[in-house]
C-alpha cells in the first residue's frame, strides 16, 4: 500500500522586516511594482480558521484538533484592518476580497465589512468589496452581509454529487446546504455570484458537465479552478491537474461556448460564454469560466496582494515569507509611514512563480517552505 507523505509546514516563522524606507514613497494612487504592475486588488484573510477540511486545503491528516490556530490576540483587529486598508487604496486598490480560512467564521465580520465600505479609493468612489466563502454559513448570513456593503460573493463548490462533495470536504457537510446559500446570496443582491469549483483528476472531474448545466441561465458565473501547488501540506501532484483547455473541451462538446474578453484588467479567468442557435453569446444563458493556475501563468499581469490574518503582506500566492506589517502597525507608525514601507514593497516587487514552475526541478517546488492555501487565502 503506497504511503501519502504531508510535511507540516508552519508559515508563523519570523517574518521579513517592513522597513521604513528613508525616502517617503507618496500614496498617489500610481505605485507599481519591479514589472510595472500596478497594485489593484487586496485580499484580506480574516481568519486561520475553516469548518471544512478540503484535501486540497486543509486536510485533516494536518489540521487536527490538536492544530495550534492563532490567538485572538495575534490577529488584526477590525481597526487595524480598516487602517491598513485605507493605505492599500491610497497606493492604488480598488478592490477588496474577504478570505479566510472561512471568513464567516469570524465573528461579527458585517461589522468590519461596514468599515470597509466607508473606505473611499483615490478616485473618491467606493472599493468594490467581496468575500469567499464556502457557503455553510451563508443562508444565514447573506442578508446581514449585503446590509453591511458587501456587494458580491464567491462560493466554493467542487461538485453537486454529495458523496463527492463530502469525501473532498471531509465533514459530511451536503451539497443542498451550499446550494441554499448560494440562492439566499442570490435573493440578498450579492450579484452576480461566482462559484468556484476546483477540479482534481480522478477525483471530480466527472462533476464538470453536470456543474456547467446546473448553472446555465441562473446568473450565476460558474469557474473552473486547476488544482494548484499552493504549499506543501496538500500532496499536490501534476498528474492530477486537468488542464483548462481539456476541460473546455469537454464542455463545447456537449454546450455551445463562444470566447468572451476579459472584464477587468489583470482577469485570472479565461471567459466562456453560452451561445445560441446563431452562435453568439447569449447573456440570458450566462457564462463560465477557467483560471489555469497551472498551465496558464498569468504573473505578467497580476495586480494582487495578499494580507494575512496577523498582518503579514504577501506579494504572491506562492510566497515563502510575509512582511510585518502589524508590528509597524502596533509600534506606532503613522499612515505616511505605513504607505511608505508598503509602497517600498511593492516597488520591490518581482514575484512570477508561476511562470518559473515548468523549469524548476521536479522537487524544487515542494522542498521550498510556501504559505498554505488556509493560511492567506486563494
Amino acid at each position: 500500500m503506497s504511503e501519502r507523505v504531508i510535511p507540516l509546514v508552519d508559515q508563523r516563522t519570523a517574518a521579513l522586516a517592513a522597513r521604513i524606507p528613508a525616502m517617503p514613497v507618496a500614496p498617489t494612487g500610481l505605485l507599481t511594482d519591479a514589472r510595472g504592475r500596478p497594485l489593484r486588488d487586496l485580499r484580506i484573510s480574516v481568519t486561520d480558521r475553516c469548518n471544512f477540511r478540503c484535501n486540497y486545503c486543509m486536510p485533516k491528516e494536518v489540521f487536527d484538533k490538536g492544530y495550534p490556530y492563532l490567538p485572538h490576540s495575534d490577529l488584526l483587529s477590525f481597526e487595524e484592518i480598516t487602517r491598513l486598508t485605507s493605505v492599500f487604496l491610497g497606493h492604488g486598490v480598488r478592490k477588496i476580497r474577504l478570505t479566510g480560512g472561512e471568513p464567516l467564521l469570524r465573528r461579527n465580520i458585517e461589522a468590519l465589512i461596514s468599515q470597509l465600505a466607508a473606505l473611499r479609493t483615490v478616485d473618491g468612489n467606493p472599493p468594490e468589496i467581496t468575500l469567499t466563502t464556502n457557503g455553510s454559513l451563508l443562508a444565514r448570513k447573506a442578508r446581514a452581509l449585503r446590509e453591511a456593503g458587501l456587494q458580491r460573493v464567491t462560493v466554493s463548490l467542487d461538485g453537486l454529487d454529495d458523496a463527492v462533495f463530502q469525501r473532498m470536504n471531509d465533514v459530511g457537510f451536503p451539497v443542498a446546504d451550499v446550494l441554499e446559500g448560494i440562492d439566499a446570496a442570490r435573493h440578498a443582491g450579492l450579484h452576480p455570484v461566482k462559484v468556484n469549483m476546483v477540479v482534481k483528476r480522478g477525483t471530480n472531474e466527472h462533476e464538470i458537465l453536470p456543474m456547467a448545466k446546473h448553472f446555465r441561465g441562473t446568473g450565476v458565473i460558474l469557474r473552473f479552478i486547476e488544482y494548484m501547488d499552493v504549499g506543501a501540506t496538500n500532496g499536490w501532484r501534476m498528474d492530477e491537474v486537468l488542464p483548462s483547455h481539456e476541460l473546455i473541451r469537454r464542455l463545447r462538446a456537449e454546450l455551445p461556448l463562444v470566447p468572451l474578453e476579459p472584464s477587468a484588467p489583470g482577469e485570472t479567468a479565461e471567459r466562456w460564454g453560452y451561445a445560441d442557435a446563431h452562435g453568439q453569446h447569449d447573456p440570458a444563458l450566462g457564462e463560465v469560466g477557467v483560471i489555469s493556475s497551472v498551465t496558464q501563468a498569468f504573473c505578467g499581469d497580476c495586480n494582487r496582494a495578499r494580507l494575512s490574518t496577523e498582518g503579514r503582506l504577501y506579494l504572491c500566492l506562492f510566497a515563502d515569507n510575509g512582511y510585518d506589517l502589524r508590528g509597524l502597525l502596533r509600534a506606532g507608525a503613522s499612515d505616511q509611514d505605513l504607505a511608505s514601507a508598503l509602497g517600498a514593497i511593492w516597488q520591490g516587487r518581482s514575484d512570477r512563480y508561476s511562470e518559473l514552475r515548468a523549469s524548476l526541478a521536479p522537487d524544487l517546488g515542494q522542498a521550498k517552505r510556501r504559505i498554505e492555501m488556509s493560511y492567506i487565502g486563494g
